[in-house]
């Protein structure tokens, strides 16, 4: 909904360091630079390791994602890109090591601090090469950052309608999402619930493998065996 609101910089920050420096560039157009912009973060209340910023990185956070980490087995049969967006990195995180370990599929992972700002750049970009042809094209960092390339699994703690954002700039995108009714429980267990905890993201991304031809169908199936998936369960906006 915040996405929808021309003047609203929504981000829903994974750590204490891409808070600060989404928080510093926001204070600084607002105050600095007197723009008609205000900002609105989401700040989950979950425990995890902080780790600190590497150089390079903050004009990405304020963009909308950058690159987390490589996951890659000895001897890696496929890659995939893994995006999670706030708390729900850290399921995206252990899912990149299951593919590894358990599966050799190599994973980049990436920290999405926005995807409505992701979406902003990449149909100014896209209008912008429209109404000059014969200009340079400008490119997004959707598009800079090739995740295109290959199979993409988006996990978030909202609805899939928020990652889906920026689906009309890549080939090919699942999303993993809380859509359904409100409930109370532990996180983990909604999670399971919602299915979007680690091992959903994992078959996810297994499954689009082999939609592609890459990975045997049966791997799909083991994956949800191994993992006790109940692959008859109604979808969770239905109960």
């Amino acid at each position: 909904m915040a996405a929808a609101v021309p003047n609203c910089r929504a981000y829903d920050p994974a750590f204490a360091y891409e808070v600060a420096v989404i928080l510093d560039h926001g204070a600084r157009q607002m105050l600095e630079d007197r723009q008609d912009v205000f900002y609105y973060l989401t700040v989950t209340n979950q425990n995890y390791p902080m780790p600190s910023l590497r150089p390079g990185l903050a004009s990405d956070i304020v963009r909308g994602m950058y690159k987390f980490a490589e996951f890659s087995p000895v001897s890696p049969k496929c890659r995939v890109n893994l995006l999670g967006s706030g708390a729900i990195l850290g399921e995206v995180i252990e899912a990149a090591r299951l593919l590894q370990t358990d599966w050799e599929v190599a994973c980049d992972v990436w920290s999405v601090t926005s995807f409505s700002e992701l979406a902003r750049e990449a149909a100014e970009c896209q209008r912008w090469n429209r109404l000059h042809p014969e200009g340079a094209p400008k490119v997004s960092l959707v598009q800079a950052s090739h995740i295109a390339d290959t199979p993409v699994i988006a996990a978030t703690d909202y609805v899939r309608a928020y990652p889906g954002l920026i689906a009309p700039y890549l080939r090919q995108l699942t999303v993993l999402g809380t859509d359904g009714f409100g409930r109370s429980d532990s996180r983990s267990a909604l999670r399971r619930f919602f299915e979007v905890d680690r091992w959903h993201v994992t078959l996810a991304a297994l499954h689009e493998l082999a939609q592609q031809g890459v990975l045997a169908r049966s791997v799909v199936a083991s994956a949800a065996d191994r993992y006790g998936i109940d692959t008859d369960s109604a979808a969770p906006w239905t109960r």
